[in-house]
């Protein structure tokens, strides 16, 4: 099939050894546990991105993935699995392929390292590749794979059913009398199928775009050709861009794909869509992409990317802890995790759900876990919150695992000399690691001498614990081992009692752990008083214990009253995460975002309930018009399910500028719906405002489905036309679904 050709072409590795070693494939040994180590034949197929697996049963079973679903390949024994069911010996032929979603992740072991080592290297090239295809490229290669799956007969010719076939995989509802007539326009030698060039030409008329139409035809009246200075008008008056003729040449040379039109300086309706696609040109600014904010504020002013219950992978109840739960949070960006530590047999701590049938793992796998993944999606400072309900004995094993596997990355004494009277800032703690828990007694307290001494217990303590309400009330003993009370240096975990008795008896490093109930109370009731505890202290909120089932609170009212380090189930995808996902979308990933300058001032009058007059208020109006969605993927995965879709634009923030307004809905039609649709919201604390881009499938007798979702700050958006990609459910990228959408901002006054 001629098509065969665009992906070849685009991926540019034809002859590649690593790609001819996949395609042709290789027996490997799929490990689930020490008596369940069975053989599985692994190919990549001829899409180049959807590996094969069988088995060697009487009746084979065939299983697939893609490449696109890999979040990371793992050579040795780097998971819990091979850990757990291989020997040391084996290292080296040890491999284990992780997935982004809940795909269980698989664990293999191949013949020898030579051949492990060319299929770590080969899977990763191939991955690599697939991930700096452009929209293009990606758009091809899908739909190249679904061509691929509709020629039944593999003739490399598609006849008039399998390209009915073909509209359903790709997501719209074509009648039988348009599939003719598209059909008969292709088939020009009138054989009665497509073949070759007939086919690039149904991939042209199928992957043609109207609106880019339109805006071409705006910016190229004069010569039928964008100019440069026609493109210059176009990036200044439409996308209020800065940018000048140098940057304009730069553009055409870079994207434009015909080289008549790049040698005249001209850009094509294909370059401008080149254009268009590219990352930076997508909604959300470019420049905050990277660390941007000032980073050398005390830590107390920014908010913090964090964590409840950190180990789970599912529920609460039952099901399993893994040290992988901690990697995938840290890879998100997460930088304050949570350990629930337990006396474990062996004199070896162990991290589990207190009280349940969740799953136990060893203290210093999670910590040997954390070491290796802290600082490779941010270089900004970890805090481990330990909730301790360990014996003595075993408090001072955990103190020894922390000390000898942090090393001088975990804090152990205050910056600088003498005691300090502020938290130092994410910059001086880059690389660092803090840990939150109980102390025996204040930094500027003389030396003790004890080994161990009781405490009053925090009511976070007993979060676990079904009667906490009751259990919190009573007064409660805790024994601690100095060792690990040495090492709480900015985070000693103390009970709340109150905004006026923090004011005049907490020093800044003390810090308390609030139930969400109660945090929403404060929240609601005392914002003003909430933004000013927190300019100077730390706050944690986590979830209610009724939350068995993982599920997560709003966290905008409590990042809006200043707390800093609002603990979520990272674990479940679900809109509260969404809206984490976008609120640390920006300043590099970091996990750590500055507050604006009204909630870092402890005299502030900021209230985002009541929202008196003060430099908090900038009245904006946004105007969204919702154009088009490209690629949208299946819901339903049968055959003839294609999607509904609407798309719904939501901001969140303080209450006044809450809203929500959504599209009409466009039937039968996921791969290229147009809706041309506008909305218009007024903001007042735009700072604090998310823009949330959400498309559902339309449902008349139930509850829509979701299709793919975007939320990045209000602050980050780029205006004019910009595509705004689409993230599945659990965060991670839809490889071709887009929306097309134009976007202004206006100042009120």
């Amino acid at each position: 099939m001629e098509s065969n050709g665009i992906v070849k072409k685009n991926n540019g590795m034809e002859g590649d050894p690593e790609l001819q070693f996949l395609l042709q494939g290789g027996e490997l040994l799929k490990v689930r546990s020490t008596s369940w180590i069975k053989p599985r034949y692994f190919r990549l197929q001829a899409d180049c991105k959807t590996m094969w697996h069988q088995s060697k049963k009487t009746f084979p079973s065939n299983q697939t993935f893609s490449l696109e679903d890999i979040s990371e390949v793992r050579k040795g024994r780097q998971s819990e699995g091979l850990r757990k069911y291989t020997d040391e010996q084996e290292e080296s032929r040890c491999f284990s392929i992780i997935f982004k979603d809940r795909h269980k992740d698989l664990d293999l072991m191949a013949s020898s390292e030579e051949e492990a080592k060319q299929w770590v290297s080969s899977l990763e090239k191939m991955i690599s590749n697939i991930n700096n295809l452009n929209s293009q490229q990606k758009t091809e290669h899908w739909i190249f794979s679904c061509l691929t799956k509709a020629d039944k007969n593999k003739d490399d010719k598609l006849t008039q059913s399998e390209v009915k076939d073909f509209f359903s995989m790709i997501n719209i509802d074509v009648d039988d009398h348009y599939t003719e007539m598209l059909f008969k326009e292709c088939d020009k030698s009138e054989s009665g199928y497509l073949d070759g060039k007939e086919i690039e030409h149904f991939y042209k008329l199928l992957t043609h775009r109207e609106e880019i139409d339109v805006i071409y035809g705006e910016y190229s009246k004069t010569t039928g050709f964008i100019s440069p200075e026609n493109l210059l008008t176009f990036l200044v008056k439409e996308q209020r861009e800065k940018a000048t003729l140098d940057a304009v040449h730069k553009i055409i040379e870079t994207y434009e794909p015909d080289e008549n039109a790049k040698e005249k300086k001209m850009l094509t309706k294909d370059g401008l869509l080149m254009y268009l696609q590219q990352p930076d040109t997508l909604i959300l600014n470019p420049e905050h992409k990277e660390v941007y904010q000032d980073m050398s504020q005390p830590l107390s002013h920014y908010f913090i990317s964090s964590s409840h219950n950190t180990y789970l992978m599912e529920d609460q109840l039952k099901g399993p802890s893994s040290t992988e739960a901690y990697v995938r949070a840290l890879m998100k960006g997460c930088r304050c995790v949570e350990l629930d530590c337990w006396d474990g047999s062996d004199d070896e701590p162990v991290i589990y759900h207190g009280y349940t049938l969740t799953s136990k793992i060893l203290f210093k796998d999670v910590i040997k876990a954390i070491k290796e993944y802290a600082f490779k999606t941010s270089d900004y400072p970890v805090i481990l919150s330990l909730e301790n309900h360990c014996s003595v004995k075993q408090q001072a094993v955990m103190a020894h695992h922390l000390s000898s596997i942090l090393g001088s990355a975990l804090i152990t004494s205050p910056l600088g000399e003498g005691i300090p009277t502020n938290f130092p800032s994410p910059e001086e703690l880059k690389g660092k690691f803090l840990i939150k828990g109980k102390r025996l007694n204040k930094l500027e307290a003389a030396e003790d001498d004890d080994t161990d001494v009781t405490e009053e217990e925090e009511e976070s303590i007993g979060e676990n614990e079904q009667k906490e309400e009751e259990k919190s009330k009573k007064k409660k003993k805790l024994k601690l081992a100095k060792e690990l009370s040495d090492m709480v240096i900015y985070c000693k975990s103390v009970h709340f009692q109150g905004f006026e008795h923090a004011r005049k008896n907490q020093s800044f490093y003390e810090m308390s752990s609030l139930k969400e109930g109660d945090a929403i109370k404060l929240a609601e009731e005392s914002a003003n008083a909430c933004v000013r505890h927190s300019v100077e202290k730390l706050t944690r909120i986590y979830p209610a214990g009724y939350r068995t089932d993982s599920s997560n609170y709003n966290p905008l009212p409590l990042w809006n009253a200043g707390f800093q380090i609002v603990a979520l189930n990272f674990q479940t995808a679900c809109t509260a995460m969404n809206l984490n996902q976008g609120r640390f979308l920006v300043n590099g990933k970091s996990g750590y975002v500055l507050k604006p300058s009204y909630m870092r001032d402890t005299a502030t009058e900021f209230d985002p309930i009541t929202l008196s007059r003060g430099d908090w208020l900038k009245h904006k109006i946004l105007h969204v018009m919702i154009i088009s969605a490209q690629q949208l993927p299946k819901v339903n995965q049968k055959k003839t399910s294609i999607v509904d879709p609407l798309v719904k634009v939501e901001i969140d923030g303080v209450p006044a500028d809450v809203a929500v307004k959504e599209t009409n809905v466009i039937e039968n039609n996921g791969f290229n719906p147009a809706w041309n649709e506008n909305f218009q919201f007024d903001l007042y604390v735009p700072d604090l405002a998310l823009v949330r881009f959400v498309v559902e499938d339309y449902d008349s007798t139930s509850v829509n489905e979701f299709v793919g979702q975007y939320t990045l700050p209000f602050n980050s958006l780029q205006m004019g036309y910009r595509h705004v990609p689409l993230l599945s459910k659990n965060g991670d990228l839809l490889p071709s679904a887009r929306l097309f959408v134009h976007i202004m901002v206006l100042d009120a006054e």
